[in-house]
């Protein structure tokens, strides 16, 4: 399988100003006095399917603890780290390939005052620059769909685990009734998605070594909201307050398909919890 080169990614993901965009949005809608915080900030930030109930979900399975050293592999712009370090006073460090995405979550980690708490890294999430063992619980939603060397991503991800060191996952996966229909939120074209069944992702898994505590296709689960996503966004349009903010009016389509695609067994969606084994 052929791997997207990172300018590729990143030129999908890639516009200007998006800090500055997006407070500039709350305010319009919110009002100039609305505090920048991660709650706030939530209904833009969460740059993934199903948004702020998405991570509410995942950190669910986590369960991060105070004082830990939590990883976010794939950032983005930083919504979920700012959020989950705010609720469960942990450190969280982002990794993101887009320039772009790391200066926005960096400048939005200042205006909400969580800098000191919250660390954004640019890198390959297949070559982290971080050491062996480095945190205690990792997590990555809906980012592998742009990485062809899934065994690889989970791999790094184990590496930097300690012994013992909790990974949750939130996968866009293959579905059963052939390719999706593009674009979609995270790719333009196919040269820059890769979804693998749910049933090679649990391998891709057990490959890199990984003890695997909880795997489940989400699917069905999602698919009553996805349905009104999709309802709503073709009789309503893009809400005043959402991702479109800083990707664009692009999204609309990109966002109606991906519904669609769910809805026709075109994509499918896995959640995992998995264990670096214990030294």
């Amino acid at each position: 399988m052929h791997q997207a080169d990172g300018a590729t990614v990143q030129a999908h993901y890639t516009t200007d100003d998006i800090a500055g965009r997006i407070v500039a949005a709350v305010r319009a809608v919110l009002g100039d006095d609305t505090p920048l915080t991660p709650d706030i900030l939530a209904q833009i930030d969460h740059f993934h399917g199903g948004g702020l109930a998405a991570t509410r979900d995942l950190v669910a399975v986590l369960q991060p603890q105070a004082g830990e050293r939590i990883l976010d592999i794939g950032s983005g712009i930083g919504g979920p780290a700012r959020w989950i370090a705010s609720k469960h006073a942990c450190h969280v460090t982002g990794i993101d390939l887009t320039p772009a995405f790391c200066l926005a979550a960096e400048q939005l980690n200042q205006a909400t005052g969580l800098a000191g708490q919250v660390r954004i890294v640019e890198g390959s999430a297949l070559a982290m620059p971080f050491d062996d063992g480095s945190f205690d619980r990792a997590y990555s939603q809906n980012v592998v769909m742009n990485i062809a060397d899934k065994p690889g991503f989970y791999r790094e991800a184990s590496r930097v685990l300690k012994p013992g060191g909790l990974l949750a996952l939130s996968n866009v996966a293959a579905g059963p009734n052939g390719p999706p229909r593009f674009p979609v939120p995270w790719a333009t074209s196919p040269e820059a998605s890769f979804l693998s069944s749910p049933a090679e992702t649990r391998a891709d898994l057990e490959r890199a070594g990984l003890e695997i505590l909880r795997f489940e296709d989400t699917s069905a689960k999602m698919a009553a909201a996805r349905k009104a996503l999709r309802e709503r966004l073709e009789r309503e349009g893009l809400p005043p307050l959402g991702f479109h903010v800083f990707m664009g009016e692009r999204l609309l389509e990109a966002q109606i398909n991906g519904a669609r695609n769910a809805e026709e067994g075109r994509i499918s969606s896995v959640e995992a919890l998995v264990r670096k084994p214990a030294a």
